[in-house]
């Protein structure tokens, strides 16, 4: 079930081919990153899902930190909102989640932290319980008294919170980026039916370098 489709060497390469598949659905909606009124959101990009030693391990995470911590950089550089979750869950709160997955993120257990290389004093950490970082948080509020309108996804798992999110975002009425080198989950048959399906009705497909370079142009603008 889990396999390393995405590697530090080969995942430019991979997405690029996954993003010309996508193509058609791209070309039919035209709409640019409107930096003024965007926001980096990073989901759960925590050590339960990035450290060799867990159960929960994901392969493919670790090719996608680089490409995560340089668009937070682009962002934080810009003044860009830049927020993070961060899954935990209780017996109280956790609802299906615990019948699902038996096993729980606690705050106590030190895996339950997000990766050293996305700590940041400038990012903003959010405490979510469920798939859907809105559910119960005050994600929505944040982002309406700070003026945004787009969002750009990244995090793990890619079929899972980042996929549920992304449909979440759309009926709230935020345009939804999503990155294909930016996000990743157990396998490449997850990843890229996520891929399809966001991109047939809820949000644009991205590569992360994409995102970065018409933040570079936004900022010889100002």
């Amino acid at each position: 079930m889990r396999k390393c489709y995405f590697t530090s060497k080969f995942i430019h390469e991979k997405s690029w081919k996954m993003l010309q598949k996508l193509e058609r659905y791209r070309e039919g909606r035209k709409i640019d990153l409107k930096p003024r009124h965007s926001a980096l959101l990073i989901l759960d990009m925590q050590r339960y899902f990035l450290d060799e030693s867990s159960h929960a391990h994901i392969p493919s995470a670790l090719a996608i930190i680089p490409e995560v911590k340089s668009l937070m950089g682009a962002f934080l550089k810009n003044k860009l909102p830049v927020i993070l979750t961060r899954h935990l869950n209780t017996k109280k709160d956790a609802n299906l989640m615990g019948k699902w997955w038996k096993d729980l993120i606690t705050e106590e257990n030190p895996l339950s932290e997000i990766i050293p290389e996305l700590k940041h004093p400038d990012a903003i950490v959010i405490k979510k319980t469920q798939y859907d970082a809105f559910y119960r948080t005050s994600l929505e509020d944040l982002l309406r008294k700070k003026g945004i309108i787009q969002i750009v996804i990244t995090g793990v798992m890619t079929h899972l919170c980042c996929e549920t999110t992304s449909r979440s975002t759309f009926v709230r009425g935020f345009e939804v980026f999503f990155t294909i080198d930016g996000t990743a989950t157990y396998n490449e048959d997850f990843h890229r039916a996520t891929l399809l399906n966001l991109s047939h009705g809820f949000a644009i497909p991205v590569l992360c370098e994409e995102i970065k370079e018409q933040l570079e142009a936004f900022q010889n603008e100002c």
